[in-house]
């Protein structure tokens, strides 16, 4: 057989009716991902054909609308509707805003976007959760029904299961995109796109769709009307870009997650309490090499499309204190929680109306997770005695006027990544952190100082106390949690360190290399980033080629989601 045939046997096989099916169809158990080969063929597909339309704006916006959409119905199937419905409503609702001439008419349009928005995220992430909490206070049965799956079953002649609902992948992401698109034309930051294609491309812009970061419409919709640039300079970052979030994600966090991490918190007491401590130092890197491989990996396919996505991380684990490492870390949702929740409460201002609305939506919730009324009527009777205080004691009045829009905002914080007591207590003790840290700066002999010494044991203290809020991140459940914390303090097992160390050598030597690289200095990262821009295109070639075959060679047998696509 010659090459020709080959090459014809090849392109049968490939253009046969079962591939080309497969191609097109969603399958649940193979969703499209940065991590997987047909992604990146994808990808080639997309700039082969971006390239002969690049130069059109109108045409360019609307290909990347249609092939984002194909992407998110490879990654989610059918709840490409949803997608579809959030950009809508909240094209028309920006529409309303914009030319409504009284302000309470604004007022009420940016009230129904925040609702609809909320509402579809709320039924598709907390509908177990308010269901159970229903049964548990009432003594009812009732079941979860998904209404979307019986009404298009009823209506389309689908056969979508009735009684189990599924999270939407990136529905926390691009709700609050729409959110901050609908207050952003209403405070007047930008006028409201005119052309529904081109919104629909800024809310689903594939890149950042289902993990983030989380895109302004001011920063990104005036990007929709520039022509296309991509200097030499730019190519050479998204490449580096690239080739950093795959190494990231692939050869440091899915690496230490399948041969270490997840062995431990699947069952924490069949380990020593030694293994336990390592694998929540493990998991810190893993969630930073995860979640920030994803956003650079996103960075640097935009920028090959010729589109500036935000900084979403920096360096976080160099944080001084709590209140720098949530500028550092997932910055994107850091300043939408801070620019559309925490300002708008009062900040440190003082509450409002929106921080006793908060406060309420919170206790609600912490009560349906407790399942009884005697932890209503126990925090019922702490508000009353905060309340009393704050009226009688004007320091105490201050403290709380300047703290509690801070708390309220990491509660919350919590609880968008899902509702458990898990996530509360989280966002509570990360809350907590940032108020004490407030106190201590105003005494701490040590906050002046910043020679390397102090700087490293800010650090240090820094990192360990985020490290320690994750064992609630975490963990499976509660009991889970206990187990790790209980296996730390009662069994760490100080004589089996040596044989623990030789067992998992491997994987603890590629955590102190990705802890090495994290902390390295500022110059140094920049060194080596430039230096490989600087690399004339066939330098570029050999070395990308090296480091792809490295990757995959470190590659597990079944291909790791992103930690991010469950929120």
């Amino acid at each position: 057989m010659n090459s020709l045939d080959i090459i014809l046997q090849w392109l049968n096989n490939f253009f046969s009716a079962e591939n080309i099916k497969h191609i097109f169809s969603y399958n649940e158990g193979e969703p499209m991902i940065f991590t997987q080969f047909f992604f990146w063929g994808f990808f080639a597909v997309v700039l082969f054909f971006y390239s002969m339309i690049y130069k059109r704006q109108g045409l360019r916006n609307a290909y990347l609308f249609f092939v984002s959409l194909f992407f998110y119905y490879k990654t989610s199937g059918l709840f490409v509707s949803i997608l579809l419905f959030s950009t809508l409503s909240d094209f028309i609702i920006g529409q309303l805003i914009y030319a409504s001439k009284k302000k309470t008419i604004k007022q009420l349009f940016v009230a129904a976007s925040v609702f609809i928005n909320l509402f579809v995220l709320g039924y598709f992430k907390y509908a177990y959760f308010f269901t159970d909490a229903f049964n548990e206070f009432f003594h009812t049965q009732y079941e979860v029904i998904n209404h979307f799956a019986l009404w298009t079953n009823e209506n389309i002649g689908t056969h979508f299961e009735v009684n189990k609902i599924l999270l939407p992948v990136g529905i926390s992401f691009y709700t609050f995109q729409t959110i901050s698109y609908s207050i952003d034309v209403y405070r007047g930051h930008i006028k409201p796109v005119k052309n529904i294609l081109d919104f629909g491309f800024y809310v689903s812009f594939f890149p950042q769709l289902v993990a983030g970061p989380i895109v302004r419409a001011a920063d990104f919709i005036p990007q929709l009307y520039k022509p296309y640039r991509l200097t030499q300079y730019q190519f050479g970052l998204a490449l580096f870009w690239i080739l950093k979030g795959l190494t990231k994600k692939i050869v440091i966090g899915d690496y230490i997650a399948v041969n270490f991490i997840d062995r431990i918190f699947d069952n924490p007491t069949m380990f020593t309490g030694f293994e336990n401590l390592m694998a929540l130092y493990g998991y810190s890197l893993q969630v930073y090499a995860d979640f920030s491989g994803y956003t650079d990996i996103a960075i640097g396919v935009a920028l090959l499309m010729g589109f500036t996505l935000p900084k979403n991380f920096n360096s976080p684990y160099k944080a001084k204190n709590v209140g720098e490492f949530w500028k550092r870390w997932h910055i994107s949702l850091s300043s939408w929680l801070r620019d559309y929740l925490y300002i708008p409460l009062g900040g440190n201002r003082g509450g409002s109306a929106g921080t006793w609305i908060a406060i309420f939506f919170i206790i609600g919730f912490i009560v349906l997770l407790s399942g009884k009324m005697i932890v209503l009527y126990i925090i019922l009777a702490l508000v009353a005695l905060t309340t009393v205080l704050a009226l009688w004691v004007r320091p105490f009045k201050n403290w709380l006027t300047t703290n509690i829009n801070l708390l309220i905002t990491m509660l919350l914080g919590g609880l968008w990544h899902g509702a458990s007591w898990q996530f509360v207590i989280w966002g509570g003790l990360n809350g907590i952190g940032l108020i004490i840290y407030k106190l201590w700066r105003k005494i701490s002999p040590y906050e002046k100082y910043n020679n390397i010494l102090a700087i490293s044991f800010k650090i240090f203290i820094t990192f360990n106390f985020i490290t320690f809020t994750r064992i609630w991140f975490r963990a499976e459940n509660m009991e889970s949690t206990w187990q790790i914390i209980d296996q730390i303090r009662n069994n760490f097992s100080i004589d089996l360190i040596p044989e623990i160390l030789k067992a998992y050598h491997k994987v603890f030597l590629v955590m102190l290399t990705g802890y090495i690289i994290h902390w390295l200095p500022v110059r140094v990262k920049t060194w080596y980033r430039e230096s490989f821009i600087a690399f004339p295109l066939p330098a570029k070639i050999i070395v990308s080629a090296l480091i792809i075959f490295g990757i995959y060679q470190t590659m597990s047998a079944d291909l790791q989601a992103f930690i991010y696509f469950q929120f």
